[in-house]
């Protein structure tokens, strides 16, 4: 073939036969790409995608019974896989955001240039190469995670809760450390065990960022799991100046190639094995949708899936959301949570307020924390002093620290039930307050 051994098989979407007759037609001139289906409309378009599972779904907006935005939608969730090229006659900054926003890939003009439509198919095509692996991993791992939701703090036994925090985003930078490490910090109560894991293996900050040092990381129990137990796990794990427990990565991105090639479910594994120790464990981890990941995903209780408010971190994150759908993935298992977020007065340039993205995803946004350059710098400082924002701002008065904390107390309150001291703390404040100004 042209463009080496692979097919890509592509479905066409519109409502005019002659131009689907037309595209058809010139696309068999590509040795490599091969159109499988053709459909009239949206809902057929959706029918078909379902049935046959293309590569490429090439797709009019303007369509009867179903338009290609409404379709997109619906075929993003149904195929993952499949990568959407919409195609208007309308080429304006509104359609286009819609469309990408709806699950297209890439956005093109009618007429349609043939050169530029059959280097559009490929380049999405590749783009979507670690989606299809990503998908293959994660329809191995469906049905091998435990179940680990527990409800009580502690079982008739004695062992921990034993929740499991996953702090993920599909989109690097998007401060997923900064949130995972003050969730931990946050969780922290007398009485109630948290471990921190810093299972971005390649290029993990956790130690960074709380300024620790360990003799021994992940790296060193990879292959021993069978032979974890409680004081092999004291020696590994190190403790900030906060009380905070931390397990951390290899301290090498080389040993993170070793630990996927030879124990990908280590991570995993090391986590089934001690998490009746502690009542949380809050985990921190790489953008990639891999063999280490997905199983920590599986074996969430709540995973807090993290969105910065910019189109390409909303359309990746829309993507995600439709996978844990495949996945049959509870809603109430995932906490949407809007990093940098800012309200419509704030917003500049292309920021998303959470209001549109509410609308859009058609499911709540349950924790916002802010931007600006009150909560970057109050985060960067801590960053610098190397503990937790929630630790050093203990007054709550960086925008962010609220945020953080409400976080924390959301899970916390929703796993645990209500923290009876923190209670009693609040309503003694609230009494001396009213004693303070006169009260009876």
């Amino acid at each position: 073939m042209a463009q080496g051994d692979k097919e890509i098989r592509i479905l066409l979407v519109d409502d005019i036969a002659e131009t689907r007759e037309s595209i058809k037609k010139l696309l068999a001139f590509e040795s490599d790409l091969k159109v499988v289906g053709s459909a009239s409309n949206g809902r057929e378009g959706v029918a078909q995608a379902k049935e046959l599972r293309p590569d490429i779904i090439i797709m009019d907006i303007n369509m009867p019974d179903m338009d290609g935005l409404e379709a997109a939608g619906l075929i993003t969730k149904a195929v993952p896989t499949a990568g959407v090229i919409m195609m208007s006659v309308q080429n304006d900054s509104d359609y286009m955001t819609k469309a990408m926003l709806a699950g297209a890939r890439f956005f093109l003009s009618k007429p349609v240039n043939m050169d530029t439509l059959y280097s559009t198919i490929r380049r999405v095509y590749d783009q979507y190469e670690q989606i299809r692996i990503q998908m293959a991993e994660l329809e191995k791992a469906q049905g091998r995670a435990a179940d680990f939701t527990r409800t009580a703090t502690k079982t008739q036994d004695g062992e921990r809760a034993g929740h499991v925090l996953v702090v993920y985003s599909p989109q690097g930078g998007a401060g997923c450390t900064t949130i995972a490490t003050n969730l931990a910090s946050g969780l922290m109560r007398e009485g109630v065990k948290v471990l921190l894991i810093d299972a971005d293996l390649q290029f993990g900050d956790i130690g960074m960022f709380l300024n620790l040092n360990a003799q021994s990381t992940i790296s060193d129990i990879a292959g021993e799991v069978e032979e974890l137990d409680t004081d092999f796990l004291d020696n590994i794990v190190v403790t900030h100046d906060s009380g905070l427990k931390s397990l951390l990565g290899p301290a090498k991105p080389a040993l993170a190639d070793e630990i996927r090639e030879n124990y990908p479910e280590a991570v995993r594994d090391i986590v089934a094995k001690i998490n009746t120790l502690f009542d949380f464990i809050v985990i921190d981890t790489s953008s990639t949708l891999d063999a280490v990941n997905i199983p920590l995903l599986d074996m969430a209780t709540k995973v807090v899936l993290v969105a910065n408010p910019t189109l390409p971190a909303v359309k990746n994150v829309r993507l995600i959301l439709d996978l844990f759908d495949q996945l049959a993935y509870p809603q109430e298992k995932v906490i949407l949570t809007l990093n940098r977020s800012t309200d419509e007065r704030g917003r500049k340039g292309s920021a998303i307020s959470a209001e549109r993205i509410e609308n859009w995803f058609k499911r709540p946004v349950q924790s916002q924390i802010p931007g600006g350059n009150d909560s970057e710098s109050a985060i960067l400082s801590s960053i610098t002093k190397g503990a937790p924002l929630i630790a050093l701002d203990r007054d709550r008065k960086a925008p962010a620290t609220k945020a953080l904390v409400s976080l924390a107390d959301m899970i916390y309150v929703s796993l645990m039930g209500k923290d009876e001291d923190e209670e009693q703390e609040k309503e003694t404040e609230k009494t001396g307050r009213f004693k303070l100004f006169g009260g009876r």
